[in-house]
């Protein structure tokens, strides 16, 4: 049972990867439903692997939490916490900056969960309607696949660096 943690990892990332193709295709066949459907499980899938690293990490070190069910509760710093890991230090340091990929993941994951919205104006009409209809064919998908791709690679490449300072021999 000692590499569950990491079967999970790898099972994310396998599936965002087989998200990610899904996508292409769905992208070359032109279809849009499909594509947002195809990203949002991609975004899922990695979410799914950044916590299960995380899990790894906190797990190896013993940390309260280690079992927490979202990653921004295992990335946050918080006034008990006198010093992370140096994998978790790093990783709430790449959280904590707006424009790295592991921010830009967070919020793009983050964004899932967000209803659709219009965009505001200021109202300076009274004969216009105070509710607008919006619906999710409206929204600009802000994602590329190839983002998302090396979003996965440098996840990848991340998880293979900490596994092997964490080995236990």
């Amino acid at each position: 049972m000692a590499h569950e943690r990491y079967t999970r990892t790898n099972q994310k990332l396998y599936f965002a990867g087989l998200a990610l193709n899904s996508w292409r295709r769905a992208e070359e066949q032109g279809t849009q439903g499909p594509v947002q459907a195809e990203r949002e499980a991609c975004l899922f899938h990695l979410y799914g692997a950044l916590l299960g690293l995380c899990h790894e990490i906190a797990g190896y070190y013993r940390l309260p939490g280690a079992n927490a069910a979202r990653v921004e509760l295992l990335l946050t710093r918080s006034p008990q916490d006198s010093s992370p890991s140096p994998e978790l230090a790093e990783l709430m340091e790449l959280a904590g900056q707006p424009q790295s990929w592991l921010a830009q993941l967070l919020a793009a994951h983050a964004a899932l969960f967000e209803p659709p919205r219009a965009p505001a104006k200021a109202k300076t009409d009274p004969s216009l309607s105070l509710i607008e209809a919006v619906g999710v064919d409206d929204e600009v998908a802000p994602l590329s696949a190839d983002e998302v791709a090396a979003w996965r690679q440098q996840l990848k490449e991340l998880t293979l660096r900490y596994r092997e300072s964490l080995t236990e021999w």
